[in-house]
């Protein structure tokens, strides 16, 4: 677990939340890129080398972060139910 833990990025490194940025939507720090666009593209028929190639300003560590965090949250919610 302790490697694991090493291996991951703080959330709070790559996503931000600004008023004057994207009028205050979730995005990936130091870009203007929504988070949200993620989620429609693996929601959509893309992948994930997809949505990197259209948005090269997120990094796949930002990107995998968002995910893992998600997935955390998921599953925390579904075992306390």
């Amino acid at each position: 677990m302790a490697d694991r833990e090493r291996n991951t990025i703080d959330l709070q490194e790559v996503v931000s939340r600004e008023p004057e940025i994207h009028s205050g939507d979730l995005v990936f720090a130091g870009t203007r890129v929504p988070v949200q666009n993620l989620f429609g593209y693996l929601k959509g028929t893309s992948s994930l080398n997809d949505f990197l190639d259209d948005f090269p300003s997120v990094s796949r560590e930002a990107a995998v972060a968002v995910l893992e965090a998600a997935k955390a949250r998921l599953f925390a919610d579904a075992s306390t139910s």
